[in-house]
């Protein structure tokens, strides 16, 4: 059976951290900003973690066990 692919889509969007948690960039950050608040803003900055219901489908895609 051959090797599985990286998705080349979800190897730019995920990191793995050294506890083995996916990290992702929030949505909502790149367009329209004069109607979002600072506050908003800032926060969309940091990176979040990907939740458990979906971790099972993003280690898929980057062709994790």
């Amino acid at each position: 059976m051959p090797k599985m692919k990286t998705n080349p889509g979800a190897k730019k969007r995920f990191k793995l951290t050294g506890s083995g948690k996916i990290k992702r960039k929030h949505a909502y950050k790149s367009h329209i900003l004069t109607k979002k608040t600072t506050k908003q803003k800032r926060n969309l900055t940091y990176w979040g973690t990907v939740a458990d219901a979906d971790k099972a489908n993003v280690k898929k895609l980057l062709a994790m066990k």
